[in-house]
């Protein structure tokens, strides 16, 4: 597939150039820093783009016919499912992203404005 990529995978190649790339500098201030719940926008953006785009990706490596010649890919269900395999960090990590930025009350707005819950005041 990297040897003579689809249309499909080469448009995958560019968002990861325009949207992904630029995002990991930001994404690792943010996280490193802690506390920055600007971040969350962000982070479900990128998580969902990058959890949709291994969708068509798996697919592709567990049904699609790969030739022998010239850029032979897996060619068997053990050689395919190794390589989902090796994909499956970039789908997993992604959904764990997302479940954090939707669901960690360290990343949820508050319902006073996104300044912090009563509950964080009270402890400090």
């Amino acid at each position: 597939m990297m040897l003579d990529p689809p249309t499909w995978f080469k448009s995958f190649i560019f968002c990861e150039a325009l949207i992904q790339t630029p995002f990991f500098p930001i994404a690792a201030y943010a996280f490193l820093k802690g506390r920055c719940r600007w971040i969350r926008m962000p982070a479900i953006v990128y998580s969902t783009h990058v959890a949709t785009t291994l969708v068509p990706i798996l697919a592709h490596i567990l049904y699609y016919p790969f030739p022998m010649e010239p850029n032979p890919g897996p060619q068997n269900q053990k050689e395919r499912w190794t390589l989902v395999a090796i994909y499956a960090p970039y789908l997993l990590v992604p959904l764990m992203m997302l479940v954090t930025m939707l669901f960690s009350p360290a990343y949820c707005p508050s319902a006073n404005g996104g300044k912090g819950s009563d509950r964080s005041k009270k402890i400090k």
